[in-house]
């Protein structure tokens, strides 16, 4: 496989995981948020409910374990493809 390639495919798969990343955002934040806040309105969730749960507080979780996820991913992409740091 060329430099060129291997360079290629690299940030194919970065851009492919950050997308994802955000879309898993995007759903919690905005969607569990706001879009269907009304459906999760009748589910209790630490004595609220769980749309105004996601749209206060999950949606900050889950970036905190979306952070965690990219950084363990892009360490394994990093090694994958020889361009780690150690």
């Amino acid at each position: 496989m060329s430099e060129q390639t291997s360079a290629s495919n690299y940030w194919k798969a970065n851009l492919r995981i950050i997308f994802i990343c955000m879309g898993v955002w995007a759903l919690v934040s905005f969607g569990f948020g706001i879009l269907l806040r009304p459906l999760l309105a009748g589910i209790p969730i630490g004595g609220t409910d769980l749309g105004f749960w996601f749209a206060q507080q999950g949606s900050i979780y889950t970036f905190i374990v979306i952070i965690f996820f990219y950084t363990w991913y892009m360490n394994r992409l990093d090694r994958e493809y020889g361009v780690d740091e150690q």
